[in-house]
């Protein structure tokens, strides 16, 4: 396996396609994060994404209204797999050319994910954006990131959300929060912290794979490298 190159997933908010629209894609905000994608990758980074589907339709949202959980995170896999094809079609009139792979097969758009095929994609630096979460009821988008990062060997999870980094409470809401430069695996389990769920968390902590959470805008200086956010790891 050609190491050379620094590999990093990116996990985005689904959320931040929506735009200043209650739901759904808007162009513009499609097209900027697709525009920071193309950046990380004209780095010379090898770049996968794995992306959310809340601006269409969240799971846990419909369980709450009664829904049946499983069919309710079939339906936000699915909304993940729409958000994955516009980001691929921004991408590829960036002319970066990437390809979209499903944990829920759907031959007719997206390849269906296999470890060794995703690996040998960004090795030929193309990007990589993993659809459909682990293919499983109960996992979040989150979890699907870390298992996906800890499958393709990337050296970093970053998480790019509305504010810088983790805090000791919600930032928006809590004028009083501070923020966590740095924090370790474990600590964020014991703290209860909810920049992500604690199952990603632990996937990453047994695969002693650092993550980054930052905010949208400093996703390019986080795949640099640079001290930006929070960095939790060992």
């Amino acid at each position: 396996m050609n190491r050379g190159k620094r590999r990093v997933l990116l996990k985005l908010s689904g959320q931040a396609l929506r735009g200043e629209a209650p739901a759904g894609i808007a162009s513009g905000a499609v097209e900027a994060m697709a525009a920071t994608i193309v950046r990380i990758h004209a780095e010379g980074l090898e770049a996968a994404c794995v992306i959310g589907g809340g601006n269409i339709f969240r799971g846990l949202g419909a369980e709450a209204r009664g829904m049946d959980r499983v069919q309710a995170d079939s339906m936000g896999m699915l909304a993940t797999l729409i958000n994955a094809l516009a980001l691929q079609d921004a991408l590829e009139k960036l002319d970066c050319t990437t390809r979209v792979m499903s944990a829920i097969p759907v031959r007719q758009v997206a390849e269906p994910f296999i470890r060794r095929r995703a690996i040998r994609h960004l090795e030929r630096g193309r990007i990589v954006v993993f659809a459909a979460g682990t293919g499983n009821p109960y996992f979040s988008t989150d979890t699907a990131a870390a298992l996906r990062a800890a499958e393709v060997r990337a050296e970093v999870l970053i998480k790019g959300t509305r504010v810088p980094g983790v805090f000791t409470g919600d930032p928006e809401q809590d004028p009083e929060a501070r923020h966590l430069p740095r924090l370790s695996w474990g600590e964020a389990i014991r703290r209860e912290l909810r920049f992500m769920d604690q199952t990603a968390i632990a996937l990453c902590r047994d695969n002693r794979l650092p993550i980054v959470v930052c905010h949208q805008r400093d996703l390019l200086s986080a795949a640099r490298g640079e001290d930006v956010g929070t960095l939790v790891g060992a």
